[in-house]
């Protein structure tokens, strides 16, 4: 017996060791990821024009982008397309391989797939000569480098390879192969893991190599997602792959990503009862079937997979979903990440060279899914939009209208986006009433549902309020209108429609001189912009507090004047300029006024002027920040708004000068790496009159240290968890607990300073989580309170919206002379949601006019809550 136990114990040692000890070699052949077939001696190989193997190293953006240039340079199989520029320009590139043959007919072969997604023009289409059109994406996600580093690999097969499958497919397929969808974070965790790697690596996940500095790679330059903004458009890189999407009219779209490290592969069908109810049940039969290559693929090199698991097709802004709601299919790919060069899991340890593998094997496995399905794909194009058309004739809903007369900007935004995904907009031909709303031409457009992009219309404009699944891997709702503040109304009449509208009309600004003061209206969303230009060129602004006429217009609390004579350093020749110049810039018109005396209201020099300071902003970043929440605000300061910020790292805090700054924006995070002696310092710049805007739990902390006064509201989270559960039910259960980002409604005071430029007392916010707070015990406090039936689009279980009607979603608290902002929720939501925009600008420029009176004190730290 004891021979037997110091047996078992050798060969338990030795299997531990050959899993422990042994070197990690990430070199391997190329026969490793590709087929054992011939390729052309004249295109180089990935390890010989990088000098190493893919998967010893990962590749920096540069080394990628410039053998993917060489591979369109040496082959007559490739045409390279530069789409976009990233923030930190970077070239986003795609290639158009298909044979030879076909690059002689390409504008051909794009012609014919804009056909079959117009209805009117899809049957003259002969599918038999046509060729599918799959869009390959590889790493939209920085940090998921293995899609990325696969790409050069995937790419020289098509390149180089030689065999009858490569014919066939090159003749019946034209792929446009994204290497990269986010060249800025790519870069950024390439550089990581590199100038982390141990010459003999380790796999051990405490080793640096697999903990990532703070925001990480995973995002762009601003630091957002870049996979949910397929649908919003808001940044360069999504806005060149939409464009590319809607001139090609694709068949198929796969989004290579990665997961945690002890998962294994994931390939769509994601979750059954999670499909957005707008796309059709063919696109899931189709994605399955496609899904049974990716299988047998992954089955002969043995790699663990699974499918119709926690992943879903609902949310139209992610690259695997967009496409379901434009005649495609789209498919994710997630594989384990190594997160580095190799890694510890409970599946033994993960290379990056096999991460790499699978997302090559599931990339070809596609393209024989292409090849041999190419007539099916086809077909279910034309027919999606066929249907779509039937569909939209059977909708009681024959158009939308929306519009806002105060705000060009935000309606611009909005006609944007619909430009952008191909739909039809039309200017409103006469005035009409709706849904308790009046639009007048001019000022309201007119989208048709009528029209091929009729399933996209619906993800648009549509709200929904049940729901198959309480479980979202995403948001529940996304109504643009709303997230634009936008009035709209679905008609039953498709008749209003004017002329048709093929661009963004142009904001054009106006001014005229005047030799006593300028009035700026602080309805346009730009509004801030102008202002903060102004003063950075040493001008004195203030800002009414109260509404006044001039006999001939209204301004409304908020117009911003600034005078010619009184307190300017600079003559009115130089003030008229800067006038024209900001007018010019941001599209926004300036008004002149000959007198300080008007016949209705506040006089010019009025005491209910106060003085409007140009914000000196401190963005607070950090290990415990929400990057996405605070890369918001940074891109809509500096790009919307062109306005200087600083971002000062948390960990710094005690070496600022918090008197170069009169606004702190504090996003939701944990600000613990502030110390006691930090925190005494904020208090006292508070005190001197700071502003802090702080947003969900940041709020939470500032009550902590005794300097807000928010009171989080309880909610019981799931409503169906009391007593005894089934065990299986346990992930579904907390997963329901949470709000998973819908639409509320609150309602406004609109005469509050944070309220103003806004004309109608309730607005849609964003809502994610279940942090809810009571309103302010000051009575002036509560600029915006949820109503007592707030739900208006979205998911949420019953004490969830018990805990969220009538709960305050701004609060203002009162230390010493300054304020601190308290929002209950991210009002800068990936940079869609124009409308709470205005509530966040508020906060920056007007949050020092508040009076103190309209107030809470935060409670001595002793006592909170």
């Amino acid at each position: 017996m004891k021979k037997l136990l110091f047996l078992f114990a050798l060969i338990l040692f030795y299997s531990i060791s050959d899993t422990y000890a042994q070197p990690i070699s990430n070199k391997h052949p190329l026969t490793y990821y590709l087929p054992d077939i011939t390729y052309d001696q004249n295109i180089p190989t990935p390890e010989q024009f990088f000098g190493f193997q893919i998967g010893e190293w990962h590749l920096t953006h540069d080394r990628q982008y410039q053998y993917i240039k060489m591979l369109a340079e040496k082959s007559p199989r490739i045409q390279l397309v530069e789409y976009a520029r990233s923030y930190e320009q970077r070239p986003s590139v795609y290639l158009i391989i298909t044979s030879e043959q076909n690059q002689q007919r390409i504008e051909d072969i794009k012609m014919r797939h804009q056909a079959l997604a117009d209805p009117v023009r899809s049957g003259s289409v002969d599918l038999a000569g046509t060729p599918a059109v799959l869009y390959q994406g590889f790493s939209i996600h920085g940090n998921e480098p293995s899609g990325g580093n696969a790409a050069p690999l995937v790419a020289y097969y098509l390149a180089a390879g030689k065999s009858p499958e490569i014919e066939q497919l090159l003749n019946n397929v034209v792929i446009l192969f994204d290497p990269c969808y986010n060249p800025d974070g790519f870069n950024r965790f390439a550089s990581w893991a590199t100038v982390h790697k141990n010459y003999n690596v380790t796999a051990d996940p405490a080793d640096r190599e697999y903990s990532e500095a703070w925001p990480g790679g995973r995002t762009n330059h601003y630091w957002f997602d870049l996979n949910r903004d397929w649908l919003p458009v808001q940044h360069p890189e999504s806005r060149g792959r939409i464009k590319t999407f809607h001139e090609w009219k694709p068949n198929v779209l796969t989004d290579h990503h990665e997961q945690g490290t002890s998962s294994t592969f994931f390939f769509m069908p994601g979750v059954p009862s999670r499909t957005n109810p707008i796309t059709p049940k063919r696109n899931q039969e189709l994605t399955g079937k496609i899904g049974n290559y990716h299988a047998a693929a992954l089955d002969k090199i043995g790699s663990l997979y699974f499918t119709q698991e926690s992943y879903d097709d609902f949310y139209y802004g992610k690259g695997s979903t967009y496409p379901d709601a434009n005649g495609a299919i789209g498919i994710l790919f997630e594989q384990a990440s190594s997160r580095g060069h190799a890694q510890e899991s409970d599946n033994g340890i993960l290379t990056f060279p096999a991460t790499i593998r699978n997302q090559v094997t599931t990339a070809l496995s596609t393209h024989k899914a292409l090849t041999e399905m190419r007539q099916e794909l086809l077909e279910y194009q034309r027919d999606f939009y066929k249907n779509a058309m039937n569909e939209a004739k059977a909708d009681k809903v024959r158009a939308y209208v929306f519009g806002d007369k105060y705000d060009p900007a935000r309606v611009n935004h909005f006609l944007d986006i619909l430009l952008m995904h191909k739909i039809e907009v039309y200017e409103l031909s006469k005035k009409t009433t709706a849904a308790g709303n009046t639009f007048d031409p001019g000022s309201a457009y007119v989208v048709p549902t009528d029209q091929p992009q009729y399933k996209l219309i619906r993800g648009i404009f549509e709200t929904q309020l049940t729901f198959e699944d309480s479980l979202f891997y995403d948001i529940s709702s996304w109504t643009l209108p709303m997230a634009f503040n936008l009035p709209y109304a679905g008609l039953g009449d498709g008749s209003l429609k004017g002329s048709k509208l093929e661009k963004v009309p142009q904001m054009t600004g106006s001014v005229k001189r005047s030799n006593y003061a300028y009035l700026l209206n602080w309805d346009h969303y730009y509004a801030p912009a102008v202002a903060n230009y102004l003063m950075e060129r040493g001008l004195r602004a203030k800002v009414a507090m109260e509404s006044f006429s001039d006999g001939n217009k209204e301004y409304s609390a908020g117009t911003v004047m600034i005078p010619v004579v009184q307190g300017q350093t600079k003559n009115a020749d130089e003030i008229y300029q800067l006038m024209q110049e900001a007018s010019a810039k941001f599209g926004v018109s300036i008004d002149a006024a000959g007198t300080g005396l008007t016949p209705n209201g506040i006089d010019l020099g009025s005491r209910n002027f106060a003085l409007l300071e140009q914000p000196k902003i401190l963005l607070l970043i950090g290990s415990g920040v929400n990057s996405n929440d605070i890369g918001e605000v940074w891109h809509l300061l500096d790009q919307r708004y062109q306005i200087a910020v600083t971002k000062g790292d948390i960990g710094s805090f005690n070496r600022f000068d918090l008197d170069r700054y009169n606004v702190i924006v504090m996003a939701s995070g944990n600000y613990n790496d502030i110390s006691q002696s930090g925190v005494d310092r904020l208090r006292d710049w508070l005190q001197g009159g700071g502003t802090i805007v702080a947003m969900q739990n940041a709020t939470q902390w500032l009550r902590g240290k005794g300097l807000s006064s928010v009171e989080t509201k309880r909610s019981g989270g799931n409503n169906d968890n009391a007593g005894r559960r089934a065990y299986g039910q346990m992930q579904e259960d907390f997963g329901a607990s949470s709000i998973p980002g819908s639409i509320f409604e609150a309602q406004l005071d609109l005469s509050h300073p944070l309220c103003f430029g806004l004309h109608r007392d309730k607005m849609p916010v964003y809502r994610e989580g279940n942090f809810f707070v009571e309103p302010a015990k000051n009575i002036y406090a509560t600029p915006l309170v949820h109503t007592a039936n707030p739900l208006l689009s979205g998911y949420a279980n019953k004490n969830n919206l018990e805990g969220i009607k009538n709960s305050a979603y701004i609060t203002v608290t009162g230390v010493g002379g300054g304020k601190v902002i308290n929002f209950a929720d991210n009002p800068n939501f990936r940079a869609f949601w124009f409308g709470t925009n205005k509530l966040f600008m508020n906060a920056i420029f007007l949050g020092h006019t508040i009076s103190n009176g309209a107030t809470d004190r935060p409670a001595p730290v002793g006592q909170r809550e």
